[in-house]
């Protein structure tokens, strides 16, 4: 058996950065950006009005100045003429500064009467005026990768891009094995399970950016399985769910086998997840999954998810873990690398009471996986450990 460290650099191994495709700004939300893009034009573009006012030229504002009003300068709809001394244009805010202005009086501060306006108040020193350029300029460069959020697509916007290159979604096959399986929905006989790693795993790597088929189950029968494989055809990362273990019915292994799968590993030294098995099949990737519930999900937060911000070009494929302090005491790990079911609140951390992996009740109820090496002592309430929130 090899560390949970040593698995993961081997499945890395496995996949690599997915090439570069262009999509509508519209559709780049959630998408990872492979190429650094550049602004197309200052903004703002023109000098503008950060408030409602009047523009007049600096040299003339001072407390009880009068100025005749001659136009009106609005956002879109600029004021074309220039303003001379003694003179000041109604402006709004975004709206173009005319020439020969540089201040903006706030419409507070102004008394008018008709066309004539009086600085009533103390204007202070604020210009109340965006330079050109503030925001960025031409040319302004933003970087990737990068995992573009609602910010950066109104930025890009803005830089009036209207194509981002980002890296093509990787394609995961997803195949739960098993006779003892039936969907949700389904009626399942008086030996059977519902389906359920299927969907919490496609909503995890969905999560991520890839793009999740979840195909039919696989009987417990070398035709079945093969049919699923044949299915699979075109994936980037073929993930079985059951049928890695040593069992008479476990056929996966000796199915891919037969189907050309260079194995990379099989088992690792933690706990859940145990009898995990990769390597490569054609120009997939394949991870085979144990079955429990638990220890799928765990996996998949470990190692699927790590593998899908590689091929997307994500900098940092593994989460940094995090500290806190134990809420509860803990009785020593064994040999295996732990990942235990926990919950972080106020007072710290606590792991749940029961680590069953085919319990999700006790999944969905914990928001962090805690770390035990192996063989850790027992630890006290107040300890620092380690955790991977989830």
């Amino acid at each position: 058996m090899i560390t949970v460290k040593e698995a993961r650099a081997l499945l890395f191994d496995l996949v690599s950065q997915l090439p570069c495709e262009t999509v509508p700004l519209a559709h780049s939300a959630g998408r990872v950006l492979a190429k650094y893009v550049t602004a197309m034009r200052d903004q703002p573009p023109f000098a503008a009005s950060s408030m409602d006012g009047y523009a007049v030229n600096s040299t003339e504002v001072e407390l009880h100045a009068m100025f005749k009003v001659i136009g009106e300068s609005a956002a879109g709809n600029r004021f074309d003429g220039s303003v001379s001394a003694g003179q000041a244009v109604r402006i709004f805010t975004g709206a173009p500064m005319p020439d020969g202005t540089d201040f903006v009086v706030i419409q507070e501060d102004i008394d008018r009467r008709g066309d004539l306006i009086t600085i009533s108040d103390d204007p202070g020193t604020k210009t109340n005026v965006r330079p050109a350029g503030v925001d960025f300029t031409a040319g302004t460069v933003i970087s990737a990768p990068r995992l573009l959020r609602p910010e950066d697509v109104a930025l890009m916007a803005a830089m009036n891009i209207a194509d981002a290159p980002v890296t093509r979604r990787p394609t995961v096959a997803l195949i739960s094995t098993g006779d003892e399986l039936v969907m949700p929905g389904e009626t399942p006989g008086p030996d059977q399970i519902i389906a359920s790693n299927t969907f919490g795993l496609k909503a995890l790597l969905e999560g991520l950016g890839a793009e999740v088929r979840m195909l039919p189950i696989a009987r417990d029968t070398v035709s079945s399985l093969e049919m699923a494989f044949e299915l699979a055809k075109g994936a980037d990362l073929v993930v079985t769910i059951g049928g890695a273990s040593v069992g008479d019915y476990d056929l996966v292994a000796d199915v891919s086998h037969s189907l050309g799968m260079e194995r990379s590993f099989y088992k690792i030294r933690m706990r859940p997840g145990k009898p995990l098995m990769a390597g490569r099949m054609g120009d997939a990737a394949m991870v085979g999954l144990p079955g429990n519930p638990v220890s799928a999900m765990v996996c998949g937060y470990l190692f699927l998810a790590p593998m899908i911000r590689k091929m997307l070009g994500v900098a940092q494929t593994v989460p940094p873990f995090q500290t806190a302090k134990l809420a509860e005491p803990l009785t020593p790990n064994g040999p295996r690398e732990h990942y235990m079911r926990a919950v972080i609140g106020p007072d710290g951390i606590r792991a749940c009471a029961d680590q069953d992996s085919s319990l999700l009740s006790v999944l969905a109820e914990a928001n962090a996986l805690l770390v035990r090496a192996p063989n850790d002592p027992a630890r006290a309430t107040g300890e620092e450990v380690e955790y991977l929130p989830i």
